[in-house]
């Protein structure tokens, strides 16, 4: 999970036509981040502009060091793999990269980069692309592939909903091109929660945090709302959950379902490890990890999303406790297809 640095980092490919409001989403998880320490890889030359730049200090041209721990490379893509060493080392203390891809960019070839790094600190997080929801048809006439675009996300932030007089028809339209999520957005507005798990800020002797930097810039408040337009359920079990049955669920999670998180005891089908669970939209990876010494073994997930039935998706949850009949291995299949490096892994898109 991004909260453990023995974990790998996971690496989100944030992509959208020019205007989309890539930057300005991007901008928002900076400074809403919660204490995590995002690297961002900008895959266009020039700058974003980061309020309080000045005062957190800059280092050249293409390389921005930010108070938090923010780094942001302007870069060219065959460089990717270079910057993505420097922001998995240690010492940058990075909980989670995010790649906004040019305009331009073909997403299907940043996401196979990540997915062909040799940085054994990091893991491919999923993509989400960003659409105008005022100039979606116009858009769709000067770039068709964009319907190829967001058939391959796993999550689309739908922004710009302000300034569509037809909403709902941007909506239905983006729904019937992608099974990724499909989250409405204004000004870039997205709970990065959807995207990475946050953290509580730790603070730094010597440096200012971006809370600190924007606890009285008057927009606090409206981020502080951000969670109440969504449900949050969160589901703990101390009886383990059957394999087959939990994939079942997962594979039938209903559209407004937008991040699922946390860990999984799946008993005596692997008693050495725990699995952390990670999942962004369709997007979805499991990480099996040592037992902790003295742990309890315990399923804790949470789910967020919105017009969910939180009830419901909690009953089915409860109905996943449990063994089946199956063996070890037939019972395991379905969670290691979603194992970074297993051989049952799915293919890249």
């Amino acid at each position: 999970m991004a909260n453990s640095r023995s974990a790998q980092i996971p690496v989100v490919v944030l992509a959208g036509f020019l205007g989309s409001g890539k930057t300005t989403l991007l901008n928002h998880l900076l400074h809403r981040s919660g204490g995590s320490r995002i690297g961002a890889v900008v895959n266009d030359f020039g700058s974003i502009e980061i309020d309080a730049m000045a005062v957190a200090g800059a280092l050249g041209d293409s390389t921005v060091s930010l108070g938090n721990g923010c780094l942001c490379c302007a870069v060219d893509a065959s460089e990717l793999d270079t910057y993505l060493a420097r922001l998995a080392a240690p010492a940058a203390g990075i909980d989670v990269i995010v790649i906004e891809a040019s305009g331009l960019a073909e997403p299907q070839e940043l996401v196979r980069m990540v997915l062909a790094s040799e940085q054994p600190e990091i893991m491919y997080g999923g993509l989400v692309e960003v659409v105008d929801a005022a100039e979606f048809d116009d858009t769709r006439a000067r770039h068709p592939e964009i319907d190829r675009h967001l058939a391959l996300a796993d999550l689309v932030v739908v922004n710009k909903l302000d300034r569509a007089p037809d909403a709902d028809r941007v909506l239905g339209l983006v729904r019937g091109l992608t099974e990724g999520a499909v989250l409405p957005a204004t000004y870039g507005r997205v709970d990065p929660e959807f995207l990475f798990d946050c953290r509580p800020s730790e603070e730094r002797i010597g440096q200012l945090t971006f809370d600190d930097l924007h606890s009285h810039d008057g927009r606090g408040e409206d981020s502080a709302h951000l969670h109440s337009a969504y449900d949050t359920l969160s589901f703990t079990s101390d009886t383990p959950m059957d394999p087959s049955a939990l994939m079942g669920f997962l594979d039938a999670r209903p559209e407004g379902l937008y991040r699922i998180k946390g860990y999984v005891d799946f008993g005596a089908h692997d008693s050495a490890n725990r699995y952390a669970v990670h999942a962004v939209g369709r997007f979805l990876r499991f990480l099996p990890e040592p037992w902790p010494p003295g742990a309890d073994r315990l399923t804790q997930l949470v789910l967020i999303g919105t017009g969910i039935d939180a009830d419901a998706l909690g009953k089915e949850l409860d109905a996943c406790r449990g063994g089946a009949e199956e063996t070890a291995e037939q019972a395991m299949w379905g969670v290691l297809r979603y194992v970074p490096g297993s051989e049952d892994e799915p293919g890249t898109p």
